[in-house]
């Protein structure tokens, strides 16, 4: 079961995730709550393996609520439900550690499949929100990237885990994690997250393999 906390100041929007989410067999919504304080504690109690975070929250914030949370929870996953779709918005929840961005109005059936890749270890930005931030982008020009690099840089995009990618590639684990480590030092980025904003923008074949 993928346990999920639901953290939004407005009762119904957190009544219609909650029922959303119930529909599905493998997922089970374990407490929702309506702040960033409220939050952080329970998280600690139930110890979800997701929450969807609001941005916008009475006392402290949604992004400080991330950060918190993921310096005591570093294994949880943090999706942000926002109304806000501002690209300073998303890079500042993606700096606080989220691992993925969704607007409000997102379909039911895309929130599900973004909750599962996430589980699955793949960023996750709605269509709109990734072409926001590529047309914002400030990240660093195309880097000369070699064909392995550039093979591990697709693999992440796809959400593959290090082992999954050294079972495609036939490279050891820790052999993709130092491929890793000189992908991001040079795309300038400072993990996964980031690495596949990066490649959404100047990797199209990046976006055709996930089609």
């Amino acid at each position: 079961m993928i346990r999920i906390l639901v953290v939004d100041d407005h009762e119904m929007v957190r009544a219609g995730l909650s029922a959303v989410l119930a529909n599905q067999a493998d997922f089970e919504v374990v407490a929702s709550v309506a702040s960033g304080e409220d939050a952080i504690r329970v998280a600690a109690e139930v110890e979800p393996d997701v929450i969807l975070m609001d941005l916008s929250l009475p006392g402290i914030s949604g992004i400080e609520a991330t950060k918190q949370i993921l310096q005591r929870q570093p294994g949880v996953m943090v999706m942000i439900i926002s109304t806000f779709e501002e690209p300073h918005d998303v890079a500042a929840a993606l700096e606080a550690g989220a691992r993925g961005y969704y607007a409000k109005h997102v379909r039911p059936g895309e929130l599900v499949a973004a909750i599962r890749s996430v589980v699955n270890g793949a960023a996750s930005l709605s269509p709109t929100i990734a072409a926001r931030m590529n047309d914002a982008s400030t990240v660093r020009a195309p880097a000369d990237l070699t064909p392995r690099e550039r093979e591990v840089l697709e693999l992440i995009v796809e959400g593959h885990t290090n082992r999954q990618i050294a079972t495609r590639l036939g490279i050891s684990e820790k052999t993709v994690k130092t491929h890793c480590g000189h992908l991001f030092q040079r795309l300038g980025v400072r993990d996964r997250t980031q690495a596949a904003v990066w490649a959404e923008r100047h990797l199209p074949r990046s976006r055709t393999r996930r089609a």
